[in-house]
């Protein structure tokens, strides 16, 4: 595994996501996550599966202090008060005392940014968050978002592969120190068998899956999140840090796409 370092902590740069997943789905796949060695776990209260994640963390012969647990606030949350209320039920869902980073999930249009800032920077006052961060931010909203918070921002989570390589957004995030945490890895099982990728792993002996996530890792302050309910598939995903794309190899890779994101998430929505 290699790490992410960010305020003082070393964060796995490959977790495991839990979009799409039923409790029952969530539980299982967190927990051969866990049994395989992940130690990097994402939800959110809008997954609706938070007690099953919850219930694999305290099943696992893993100690919580050895886990990096992160959670999203449904952004239908806009006071203070509803934001830390609604922590607090996610954190008594997970059975955690807290989680170690809490994302506002998105920019609500309705709501206030500053208002939406003071009510994650309360949860983390009152010990139910150690970090706190943004989610599907462009850069000038995350600017905004620094600005406004009294905490330093860990981390802007966002939509992140070869056909959507985000570069502003990242420069950004290195410039700034600010982690950049990359969903949807795989463009929504989009560049799974893709032919260019199977050819650059041919040359190491991974998959188009594994050169895919390579490619998100070798960026620095870059962290990702795939999803699996494989037990093969999640041994895969952490099977990808012994071996190195070079430059071209990974200029190769990134091929900034509207129309094959949008195509691989309209797939990914319809489960085709």
């Amino acid at each position: 595994m290699e790490f992410v370092t960010q305020d003082g902590d070393e964060v796995p740069a490959i977790g495991i996501g839990t979009w799409q997943m039923e409790t029952s789905t969530a539980y299982d796949s967190v927990a051969t996550a866990l049994d395989l060695g992940y130690r990097h776990v994402d939800t959110a209260q809008l997954y609706e599966n938070e007690r099953g994640v919850g219930r694999a963390i305290a099943d696992a012969t893993v100690g919580r202090d050895e886990l990096f647990l992160t959670t999203k606030v449904d952004p239908s949350n806009r006071t203070v008060a509803d934001i830390v209320s609604s922590v607090e039920d996610s954190v008594d869902r997970l059975g955690v005392d807290r989680v170690d980073l809490l994302l506002i999930h998105w920019p609500h249009p309705l709501a206030d940014l500053e208002t939406v800032m003071s009510g994650l920077n309360r949860a983390r006052e009152r010990g139910l968050t150690r970090h706190i961060g943004v989610s599907n931010f462009g850069k000038d909203r995350l600017d905004r978002a620094r600005e406004l918070s009294e905490a330093p921002i860990f981390t802007d989570q966002v939509l992140f592969h070869p056909w959507w390589p985000q570069r502003d957004l990242l420069r950004y995030c290195q410039d700034e120190g600010v982690t950049l945490t990359g969903y949807s890895p795989l463009a929504n099982g989009g560049l799974v068998g893709n032919r260019e990728l199977e050819e650059i792993g041919r040359r190491y002996g991974k998959s188009s899956v594994q050169v895919a996530l390579r490619w998100a890792t070798q960026h620095r302050n870059v962290m990702t999140i795939p999803m699996s309910t494989s037990r093969e598939h999640l041994g895969e995903n952490l099977d990808t840090f012994d071996f190195h794309l070079t430059k071209a190899e990974h200029d190769r890779i990134t091929d900034m796409s509207y129309l094959k994101t949008g195509f691989a998430m309209v797939r990914g929505q319809l489960g085709v």
